[in-house]
């Protein structure tokens, strides 16, 4: 692909040229020096390279740029430059003394090479993000050269084929038939369904692995299975690498897999921490930075929130491996040429995932320019290479809002600084476990209309239930295991989910559209069992603030994962034809309602007998939620029964990942019957791209 630079871009230092260095492809650009213990022997990777600076065997000479002066053939320490000292080699770039690792075969441009940042991090199954061995390299073979995948692909270790399942899918989200003209420049429309789809499948490989025939103690990584196979059926977007911003991705989105930052175009490499790719500039092509990814691997500085201090990759950062000095190769020297070049670089930070403290979430920063570099000692004690990003102006606040939260919570521990526009600390007064702050920055409303606040949902009389057995599974209901202490290996509450615990460890919901079944109030299992995600109240921080047009919204203070439980809608049920049309705090299952993806031959779920909540008097933070077209939260029927007794529950779930800030929003369906029934039609300001301009 013939790839174009702005032609006007010059260098940030004007070029010496009595001392102009062609620079060949980056194929080409690693010398390989021959053995001091063997001159004559032909190159080769398995022979040690010589540094650059010296000494050199016999028949060797150093050439420009590594040529200094006599003193440095001795065999002496080479005076290092002090840290934070930018610029103060002798040389035009940071030469390292010795490589990372001798390539077994060049990288192509902007593919991941073998040395790389590593990132190790556990995800929401308890798999490590951090690949070694032949697995590893089969796994960036596939994703690099883009090898055809057969369509029946093997899951789990009980070979289920899923293919019938990645088709519907990918017809069901118009993803089968791969348009190369969008999926080059994409839209967000585009990107929100590939990131769907990824998900929904992920979760979906989850939940097949996560039964007792499959259970081992090899990690399944479901994220990079699910991301293998998008890549083999072409559902991804952004194919076209690009140096600025990319289409259908906007600064502040996050991620919790690397491989979804790969499908839609924003990082490509699965593992590595610098993405690159190849410029033809004045006949030659040169290798320009396009991303990178920071998140704790390496050394970095990322505490300011406009300015970072990145550290090159490679230098060994394995107990197996010996440390040494990084090279000026592959991304490092990508990020070289892209600080003469002056060309834009995509930043993408990743934190402790607060739900997760194993776990990371990736968020993109922005966009950032190289200012300076140069070379220090690292922890190690060997050189490792800095680089100093400068945030471009002007752009929407991503980290910045990150550091802004975090003041906020610490507000609570006596540090920190007060939130601007802070009507109470505690909306619930103490009825929830974590607080949920009320806020007006917007203008001069003290606050929404008086109502209780409830955690939980009450009822007057049960619905029936068909006498369904509970469990006695003393330390919590698992998959596939008997926890029963009886002769029956199937946990009765895992029965009534088809045999799988709805939700992961971590709580995050595993399928749509089917009614979940959670433990009763007569099961033996604890309060914390993983089929009681529900029952348990708030897992993140949530906020009520004042809209701009729409009343009282809500928000979320932490990041949301795709399939996570927000809240419960709480208040009073009430009977179908005690509905107050004037009441714009009920919620009503009888509605009809767009389902986040549909199985074949399954219908939407619902519950058995109609449910209708009021939160006009008294509710919890579910109450504020608004109607969109397009919304990021969706709802599942949840039943927990005991006896003969079935309480039913409306549980809030987020269809995709979730940035701080956002306001969390669902669609409230549509009355069957329309206007007839004497509902009211409203008009609807949600302002997406597929509004409909009214809702009832």
């Amino acid at each position: 692909m013939d790839h174009t630079f702005n032609s006007d871009a010059v260098p940030l230092v004007p070029a010496d040229k009595t001392k102009i260095l062609i620079v060949k492809p980056l194929r080409c650009l690693i010398p390989i020096f021959p053995s001091p213990q063997d001159p004559s022997a032909p190159p080769s990777s398995q022979y040690a390279s010589v540094p650059p600076s010296g000494p050199f065997p016999p028949g060797a000479a150093p050439f420009f740029p590594f040529f200094t002066s006599p003193n440095s053939q001795k065999p002496t320490t080479t005076p290092q430059p002090q840290p934070h000292n930018p610029r103060s080699y002798p040389i035009p770039s940071p030469v390292p003394l010795n490589s990372f690792r001798t390539p077994t075969s060049q990288a192509k441009n902007g593919d991941i090479g073998p040395s790389k940042r590593t990132h190790t991090y556990t995800d929401e199954d308890g798999y490590s993000d951090l690949e070694t061995g032949s697995e590893a390299d089969d796994t960036r073979r596939r994703i690099t050269r883009r090898r055809t995948i057969p369509a029946n692909i093997s899951v789990s270790n009980s070979d289920i084929d899923i293919d019938p399942l990645v088709t519907h899918l990918l017809t069901s989200f118009n993803l089968s038939e791969a348009d190369t003209f969008r999926q080059s420049d994409s839209d967000k429309e585009l990107v929100d369904r590939v990131l769907l789809v990824y998900n929904i499948l992920r979760r979906k490989i989850t939940q097949l692995d996560d039964t007792k025939d499959s259970i081992s103690k090899v990690a399944k990584r479901p994220d990079l299975r699910a991301g293998t196979i998008c890549m083999a059926k072409g559902a991804r977007a952004n194919i076209r690498k690009r140096v600025g911003p990319v289409p259908g991705v906007e600064i502040g989105d996050i991620f919790f897999f690397r491989f979804e930052m790969c499908l839609v175009g924003l990082h490509a490499p699965s593992m590595a921490g610098i993405d690159y790719m190849g410029v033809k500039i004045s006949g030659d092509e040169v290798p320009l930075a396009v991303s990178i990814v920071s998140a704790g691997g390496y050394e970095d500085d990322g505490d300011d929130a406009d300015v970072l201090i990145y550290s090159g990759q490679g230098g060994a950062q394995r107990k197996d491996k010996p440390n040494s000095d990084q090279q000026l190769v592959r991304g490092n020297l990508a990020l070289e040429k892209s600080l003469h070049r002056g060309n834009e670089v995509r930043v993408i930070r990743g934190f402790k995932d607060c739900q997760h403290t194993t776990g990371k979430v990736y968020v993109y920063d922005g966009l950032y320019k190289i200012h300076e570099s140069w070379i220090e000692k690292g922890k190690s004690g060997c050189n490792v290479f800095k680089y100093k990003l400068i945030r471009v102006s002007g752009q929407p606040e991503a980290f910045t809002l990150w550091k802004s939260i975090q003041q906020w919570k610490d507000v609570g521990n006596g540090g920190g600084i007060t939130r601007v526009g802070v009507i109470l600390p505690d909306l619930t007064s103490g009825a929830e476990k974590l607080p949920v702050c009320l806020v007006n920055d917007f203008d001069h409303e003290k606050g929404p209309a008086y109502f209780t606040y409830s955690p939980t949902l009450k009822y007057k009389n049960p619905f029936p239930s068909s006498g369904s057995l509970s469990c006695t599974c003393v330390n919590g209901c698992q998959p596939g295991s008997n926890n029963n202490n009886n002769n029956d290996n199937t946990c009765p509450c895992v029965g009534k989910n088809r045999g799988y615990i709805p939700y992961t460890s971590l709580g995050v919901l595993l399928s749509h559209n089917s009614v979940i079944h959670e433990c009763g109030r007569s099961c033996k299992c604890p309060v914390t069992c993983r089929n009681r995600v529900s029952q348990s109240g708030l897992k993140i921080r949530l906020e009520v603030f004042k809209t701009r047009d729409r009343g009282w919204g809500l928000r979320s203070w932490d990041p949301i994962r795709s399939g996570a439980f927000i809240c419960e809608y709480a208040g009073i049920v009430i009977e179908e034809t005690r509905i107050d049309m004037d009441d714009n705090y009920v919620f009503d299952s009888t509605r009809v309602f767009d389902p986040v993806e549909t199985n074949p031959g399954d219908d939407v779920a619902k519950f058995g007998y109609p449910l209708v909540i009021s939160a006009k008097h008294e509710g919890n933070v579910g109450r504020f939620m608004n109607h969109s077209c397009s919304p990021n939260v969706y709802w599942q029927p949840v039943v927990r029964e005991s006896g003969n007794e079935a309480y039913f529950h409306v549980g809030f779930y987020a269809i995709r990942h979730i940035p701080p800030m956002q306001e969390l929003t669902f669609n409230y369906g549509v009355v069957q019957g329309g206007e007839k029934s004497g509902a009211r039609r409203k008009t609807c300001l949600c302002g997406s791209a597929r509004c409909k301009g009214w809702f009832y």
